[in-house]
């Protein structure tokens, strides 16, 4: 295995309107990764980002800035930063900004395995 150091502030940025800007950061292309995925998300204003964790994933979301609101089962929660969420598969959560300011999220889905 070697070392790969990953600029992840020059990952092209991509946007989709509601929700925010989006780069991918560890994947196949960049490193190697092949049962990985990492991104980090940029949301403001209203912009939401739906995770829906499909069949056979997990997903852990993290809120590197920033104060968000997570919506689980239908119930907003408020976090700051520091918080996380995981997802198992089949599961969802909903994130926007809690406050005026941008909020920046680190998005990292894996597949299920077996033991």
């Amino acid at each position: 295995m070697s070392l790969t150091f990953i600029r992840t502030n020059d990952c092209a940025r991509q946007s989709v309107a509601g929700e925010g800007a989006s780069a991918e950061v560890l994947n196949e292309s960049l490193c190697g990764a092949k049962n990985v995925l990492a991104k980090i998300h940029w949301l403001k204003g209203d912009e939401k980002l739906q995770a829906d964790a499909k069949k056979g994933t997990h997903e852990l979301i993290y809120l590197l800035e920033g104060d968000a609101i997570i919506n689980l089962n239908q119930k907003d929660y408020p976090v700051t930063k520091g918080a996380g969420v995981y997802l198992g598969p089949s599961e969802a959560a909903a994130i926007r900004p809690g406050g005026k300011g941008e909020i920046k999220l680190l998005r990292l889905i894996v597949p299920e395995t077996k033991d």
